[in-house]
């Protein structure tokens, strides 16, 4: 089969790589037909992590179902799925408590709790840009589709991971309706937990970016943009909630934040949030940080470590809630909204390319050419010249 593979820093290619096979009973063969770019694929695209040369990317997965393992008793061949992120057991002491972002059977380091397909450090588990992909643990980690998810495939990739974490950061901030929401970070998770914030019924959602075609998303979906090139965006968010600060804050930036003349400070947007957000308030971070940065620009990032105003944020009484997204947690009730006609999280969708066409889209998203804000590559897809 054809995949996207990793060669290095900025440089990804269309390979021909073996197909995937049932290798444990409780498998199934996934034809993919829709699988999206992710900004944390960027890290590992820029050479930021400790990805391997020779990996599949991709972890934001749907498709067809066309083989099960004989243990498999819930999915069948033509089920249309999305498939999390997490690669999870589903009988471990985590997955129990719901936490399957911290699985304690799919990744085989000790060390470390949690799995994904085509991650750094999240388990040997190989990604689904590529034309199909094998899921473990099937009966558990595949979402099965209402009928009619074909002609609605852009909506239903996105509960593989972007929209649930952008709602996890909203869920970890504390967002009720009523509530004032700042989200640094106006990229897809950013915008997808304003999106959660407006769903929620805030009665004020601010995103704080400086890309204008982000900030013009921002706007579309109901949210005051606020553009940090341009004015301080604490004082910015101070004057749009009298002076208190949000009610609630969602960090999607992470520890590659940079400042508008692009200096990198991996506790930027943190110390923003802690500014920003009033006084008991709560702060989502779904922003991917990790514990060794060897290409940080300053030492403490080389070790993982930031240098947050912890003074200032027990002093507010403020709390936060950090980590990967359990997507199950979220993902058949954003389903449901989706069926319903009640939420088209499509909107984000800038391009659908096929999988050829990969390398350029990875260019151009990890340049933030204007207009890319998402991309959903088309394994299958008939390619022109």
């Amino acid at each position: 089969m054809k995949a996207v593979v990793y060669h290095g820093p900025r440089n990804v290619a269309v390979d021909e790589v073996p197909d995937p096979r049932i290798e444990q009973p409780t498998d199934a063969i996934v034809k993919i037909t829709s699988t999206n770019i992710c900004g944390s694929d960027l890290h590992m695209y820029e050479g930021r992590t400790s990805f391997e040369q020779g990996r599949i990317f991709g972890h934001e997965n749907l498709g067809e179902v066309v083989e099960t393992g004989p243990a498999v008793q819930d999915l069948h061949q033509g089920d249309m799925v999305a498939v999390p992120f997490n690669v999870a057991c589903g009988t471990c002491e985590n997955c129990n408590a719901g936490l399957t972002n911290y699985c304690l059977t799919a990744n085989p380091d000790p060390q470390i709790a949690g799995a994904a397909y085509g991650f750094a450090d999240m388990g040997p588990w190989n990604g689904g840009q590529a034309e199909y992909l094998r899921v473990p643990w099937a009966d558990f980690n595949a979402l099965p589709l209402p009928p009619g998810a074909r002609d609605k495939e852009d909506d239903y990739v996105m509960l593989a991971d972007i929209w649930p974490t952008g709602y996890h950061a909203t869920e970890m901030a504390g967002v009720a309706p009523g509530d004032t929401v700042v989200v640094y970070g106006g990229g897809p998770v950013g915008l997808f937990a304003a999106y959660s914030s407006v769903l929620k019924s805030a009665s004020k959602v601010m995103v704080v970016d400086r890309h204008p075609d982000r900030l013009a998303l921002a706007e579309k979906i109901g949210a005051v943009p606020i553009d940090d090139s341009k004015t301080d965006p604490v004082h910015a968010v101070l004057e749009q909630t009298d002076g208190k600060g949000a009610d609630r804050g969602c960090e999607c930036v992470g520890y590659q934040a940079h400042d508008p003349q692009g200096k990198e400070q991996n506790s930027l947007t943190l110390n923003r949030l802690i500014d920003s957000v009033k006084f008991t308030g709560g702060i989502g971070v779904v922003g991917v940080f990790v514990p060794s940065d060897p290409g940080s620009p300053d030492d403490l990032g080389k070790q993982g470590k930031a240098p947050i105003d912890y003074g200032k944020f027990w002093f507010k009484g403020q709390y936060m809630g950090t980590g990967q997204c359990p997507v199950k947690r979220y993902n058949r009730k954003l389903c449901n909204l989706i069926a319903a006609n009640n939420a088209q999280p499509s909107f984000l969708v800038s391009h659908e390319l096929p999988l050829s066409k990969a390398p350029e889209a990875y260019q151009h998203f990890d340049a933030r050419d204007h207009g890319w804000t998402k991309v959903v590559l088309k394994p299958h897809a008939q390619t022109t010249s």
